[in-house]
């Protein structure tokens, strides 16, 4: 009895401390901004949980937080590039076509970090701002430190859906998957 209260309370706290961190954005300047991939509707729009993290993207860039934005994310299953799209909506946003890179290799935040550690040398860039949603934010900042990146900040998209949280319980395991396993 003592060992399932005892992680149902780790649970409890964790998952806090997770809702905590993701709500405070560490906005400072950076090198650049990576804003992370979510669904494309049928019609090749974002969703609306994906241009909510492009606005705050688009938001950031233009009060001159960091000079280049990388999108990343992968095929999704409506069978859109997510990258492409991401890029496509910031360039209608008014954001120049070469402040943006693309990487279609996202397909999680994994492969987002090492792909932005590949970019980051390749650039000599420094330092980075995660955009994504709120319950994502401390599991993308342990994945790119597990690249070596120092200088991790964050900020979340303003947009919340009653899905957020399951999302949010599922950040739980998710973290201690990559804290252990990657």
């Amino acid at each position: 009895m003592v060992v399932p209260a005892g992680l149902f309370i780790w649970f409890v706290f964790h998952t806090a401390l997770v809702a905590i961190d993701g709500l405070n954005d560490e906005i400072k300047p950076v090198d650049a901004a990576v804003v992370l991939g979510n669904k494309v509707e049928g019609n090749g729009q974002p969703s609306k949980r994906l241009q909510a993290r492009l606005d705050k993207s688009a938001e950031l860039y233009d009060k001159g937080y960091f000079p280049l934005i990388i999108v990343s994310g992968g095929i999704g299953k409506e069978g859109f590039d997510e990258a492409k799209v991401m890029k496509a909506y910031l360039i209608d946003q008014g954001i120049p076509e070469e402040k943006i890179i693309e990487d279609n290799k996202g397909y999680n935040s994994y492969m987002t970090a090492q792909n932005a550690r590949k970019l980051m040398d390749e650039l000599q860039l420094d330092s980075v701002m995660i955009v994504t949603q709120y319950f994502h934010v401390s599991r993308t900042k342990l994945a790119f430190k597990k690249m070596d990146i120092s200088e991790v900040y964050s900020a979340h998209a303003d947009f919340f859906e009653s899905r957020d949280f399951y999302s949010t319980l599922r950040e739980f395991p998710a973290y201690y998957k990559y804290l252990l396993f990657k």
